[in-house]
């Protein structure tokens, strides 16, 4: 097994074909190596051939502006650990949903402290610096996204089950001894969501 980090943020157009992905942040997808050489270069052709395709567009060959890239740590998919507690989980409010981007700007100095504390958090894990992303450089990416995280959109939609990566976080942590307000309040709502979802669905 190796770990990767879906850090683009993409979403299927629900009014266009099951295979159009509307991408809002064109960034790059981090996979850690595998233990085996072997293996490992299997992920290296997928990140030369991602980068070689070009995408006609009618108007000239344009790159894919999502790419693979594969790295030796395993902690570096793991700094999206601190983005999707800083913005996509926290899109989800008792009353509805926000943007990613109103998530994280609406209280920067609330965001940076979450951000930071999962950081650390990760360092304690046997993360570097350098394994995780800058919060100032993520903070500026949230300002282009105006939607709501897929996470979010799904609680919206009456999902009975969503990916728990808050939750991941909040359990690692209690491993280690640590707690984080923001984190066990963005759990209790996540958990409120699915409750009443689950609930409304057998009714």
């Amino acid at each position: 097994l190796t770990l990767c980090s879906p850090d683009p943020q993409a979403f299927r157009p629900p009014e266009e074909k099951d295979n159009v992905l509307q991408v809002t942040l064109p960034t790059n997808f981090k996979a850690a190596r595998f233990p085996s050489d072997a293996h490992t270069a299997v992920l290296r052709q997928l990140e030369a051939d991602i980068e070689a395709i070009r995408f006609d567009t009618g108007k000239g060959k344009v790159e894919l502006p999502v790419k693979l890239k594969v790295h030796d740590s395993v902690f570096v998919p793991l700094a999206k650990w601190a983005m999707l507690l800083t913005g996509n989980y926290r899109c989800v409010q008792k009353s509805g949903m926000r943007s990613i981007r109103d998530a994280v700007h609406s209280d920067i100095n609330a965001s940076r402290e979450v951000y930071g504390w999962v950081v650390a958090l990760c360092q304690s894990l046997g993360a570097s610096a350098s394994d995780m992303v800058p919060f100032e450089k993520y903070a500026n990416a949230a300002q282009s996204l105006l939607k709501p995280s897929s996470a979010a959109r799904a609680l919206a939609a009456g999902a009975q089950n969503i990916e728990r990566v808050d939750l991941v976080v909040q359990t690692v942590a209690q491993l280690k001894g640590q707690r984080s307000a923001s984190v066990d309040e963005t759990v209790e709502l996540v958990n409120g969501w699915l409750a009443a979802n689950r609930k409304k669905a057998g009714a």
